[in-house]
């Protein structure tokens, strides 16, 4: 009876620490991907106007990773391709509008904004995801094209739909075309991610045709469907981007945000229990085929819907996302432009975004969310933002591991020391000799313990600083004196795999001298 009682006991012990571990795992993950859509095109989040000068770009663009950062994120998806032009300077397309106010006006001479954003990115822990618009020429029946633009030199390569100059994603030449374009940013730039929106084949106009009849004549593919083929072209361009990408960096993460829905059950079982416009159907998108092929790392999709939508409801989408991810990953696109929207009550419910939080957390097939967009923080979703910061998102996190693309972690930093100066903990550390892939550190991460705390590289707490870039360095200046404290650093390679920790050095903070 005795031994049944410590047994019950023990039993008791054990489930109360894997609930408590559970709930710190939920609530603190050491691993999660927290992205922010940057959007230029219109101004929508940056820079808030055309012509500013460079330094007020470079301070707008500070002054917003500074707050994505304080608020936990670890992840841009920087628009640099709004409609067939660009926000970098290695390009064959000519200057976004969007920057100094003409198409192919360049801002001053060696300024490179999307270089500028990747450094400033990195140094903050920050993946840098290149946003392109694949299909997307321009932006309204008034946009004036700078003469270097793709319209001037193949008007062939183009159809108009509801007075918008779309790619023909049915010519070979086009998708190679864009294939090359976006190779020039892989190439030319440290990036982490190559991303796509939603924007494939047009959204639907009433009373609007596809004028696309004649390429299907031209180049059929074998197909007799007309609406098949056009899936089939979109497939042609994300299986021939997905491998090239890959070939040239195989680090570089390449994902798409589609719209939230792929089917409907109605359409088709293998769809969700939802009723709305379908990615299938629609825009001719074969979102769930992308990933069940492997053609993606990750998928991001759109879920800008409650938990009471009818057509479309959120929870319901989750679950099927979480479903259908054939061991890629998730990442759900999360509505902070909604919040207080006066189209539908459940927006103005303060609890909407943090229930959709935990119904994330809870789905073990989520990796992670992408909310839109960034001035969305500073304006309606400001709760939001306190929401992240304060709870959410209250401890750093490192991106998600991909293992499809590289499990060989790099080794450990050597060499670590840690001194206390009058400013701070000053650590120094050397970088690691290659592993077995011939990678050293891309980047490292701090971790620092008081004076009997238990070493634990696993829980988010203990993590001091994240960093992307190569410096081995980093001066502590959060401590108290008269404190001791443990410090250890492990390095991260270009995909985010982590190393075995340095062994943890020690120091102590002395006193302030008493003033004779």
């Amino acid at each position: 009876m005795h031994i049944n009682k410590l047994y019950a006991l023990f039993v008791l012990l054990l489930s109360t620490f894997c609930l408590y571990a559970q709930e710190t795992t939920k609530t603190a993950p050491k691993r999660e991907f927290r992205g922010i859509w940057v959007a230029t095109v219109e101004n929508i989040d940056w820079p808030s106007r055309a012509g500013l000068t460079v330094d007020q770009q470079k301070q707008e663009l500070i002054g917003i990773l500074e707050r994505h950062k304080r608020d936990g994120l670890n992840a841009v998806m920087l628009q640099v391709r709004p409609a067939a032009d660009a926000l970098y300077a290695k390009s064959r397309e000519p200057w976004s509008q969007w920057l100094m106010g003409r198409q192919g006006l360049a801002p001053a001479r060696g300024y490179d904004p999307l270089e500028f954003a990747i450094r400033e990115a990195h140094t903050r822990g920050m993946e840098l995801h290149a946003w392109f618009n694949p299909y997307r020429a321009s932006t309204s029946p008034n946009s004036r094209l700078a003469e270097g633009h793709a319209y001037n030199k193949h008007p062939d390569w183009f159809f108009t739909y509801a007075g918008k100059k779309q790619f023909d994603p049915g010519i070979p030449d086009v998708r190679e075309y864009i294939v090359q374009v976006i190779l020039d940013v892989v190439k030319g730039y440290d990036i982490d991610g190559v991303h796509f929106d939603d924007y494939f084949y047009p959204y639907p106009v009433a009373g609007q045709t596809l004028a696309d009849a004649a390429t299907f004549q031209k180049y059929p593919n074998n197909f007799t469907n007309i609406n098949d083929w056009r899936r089939n072209n979109v497939d042609l361009l994300i299986k021939q981007l997905n491998d090239s990408v890959h070939h040239y960096k195989k680090h570089i993460k390449f994902g798409i945000s589609p719209f939230g829905i792929w089917k409907n059950y109605g359409q088709d079982t293998l769809g969700s229990r939802t009723s709305g416009l379908s990615n299938f159907s629609a825009l001719f998108a074969d979102s769930r085929k992308w990933v069940q092929e492997g053609w993606v790392d990750y998928i991001n999709p759109q879920i800008y819907f409650s938990f009471t939508k009818r057509a479309a409801p959120f929870g319901t989408l989750l679950d099927w996302w979480g479903n259908n991810t054939f061991g890629r990953h998730l990442y759900i696109g999360q509505a902070a432009y909604l919040v207080n929207n006066r189209m539908e009550a459940a927006w103005r419910q303060p609890g909407q975004i943090p229930d959709q939080m935990r119904a994330i957390r809870n789905n073990n097939r989520v990796q992670g969310s992408v909310f839109f967009s960034s001035k969305s923080f500073a304006t309606v979703a400001r709760a939001v933002g306190d929401s992240l910061r304060n709870d959410f998102y209250r401890y750093p996190a490192l991106p998600p591991q991909m293992p499809w693309i590289d499990d060989v972690p790099p080794h450990q930093p050597t060499a670590l020391k840690a001194e206390a100066r009058a400013e701070g903990v000053h650590l120094s550390w050397s970088t690691p000799v290659k592993a077995r892939d011939g990678e050293t550190a891309s980047g490292y991460v701090v971790y620092r313990f008081l004076e009997g705390e238990k070493i634990d590289i696993l829980n988010a707490r203990n993590i001091l600083k994240i960093s992307f870039d190569t410096y081995t360095q980093f001066l502590d200046t959060g401590i108290e004196k008269g404190k001791r404290y443990s410090y250890l650093v492990t390095a991260l390679d270009r995909i985010k795999n982590e190393s075995e920790p340095t062994g943890p050095i020690g120091v102590e903070v002395p006193e302030l001298s008493q003033s004779k």
